[in-house]
């Protein structure tokens, strides 16, 4: 069984989080600026078996796209064509940013720590994978 990669993909960084082998839990991976995530991806597919991708959408409350999906879709786009081999999911990320900085406070993470937007984006990357995995046993 392979692992489950998370992208909370942004206009400047990108979020990457993981799964155990098991795809039971997940963790948080890197953040990177957006202009390297082609390279990063190589070489990780190189040495990690990754089964899927998942990858945060932004809809806005009325569940339509929201304005950052611009960028997004190209993305989604370019992977497909990169990775066919590889499926994808787009999961709804809508608050995954808000539940990411409460979980710093609860973390006991101080305010200066809680700017760091890197961190952030990784957290939100593992809550978007941390709930697919639940939604996915759940089905089952």
């Amino acid at each position: 069984m392979g692992r489950i990669l998370s992208i909370d993909y942004g206009r400047k960084r990108v979020g990457l989080a993981v799964s155990d082998p098991q795809q039971i839990i997940a963790n948080k991976l890197a953040t990177i600026t957006t202009h390297s995530i082609w390279d990063f991806l190589r070489t990780y597919f190189q040495n990690e078996q990754v089964d899927e991708v998942v990858i945060g959408y932004p809809l806005q409350m009325n569940n339509t796209a929201s304005e950052a999906v611009v960028y997004i879709n190209p993305f989604i786009k370019k992977f497909k064509e990169k990775y066919p081999e590889i499926p994808i999911e787009v999961i709804d990320e809508r608050f995954t940013s808000k539940m990411a900085f409460q979980t710093m406070i609860d973390g006991g993470i101080k305010k200066t720590g809680r700017k760091n937007k890197a961190m952030v984006d990784a957290i939100s990357a593992t809550i978007i994978l941390q709930s697919y995995m639940e939604q996915k046993r759940h089905k089952k």
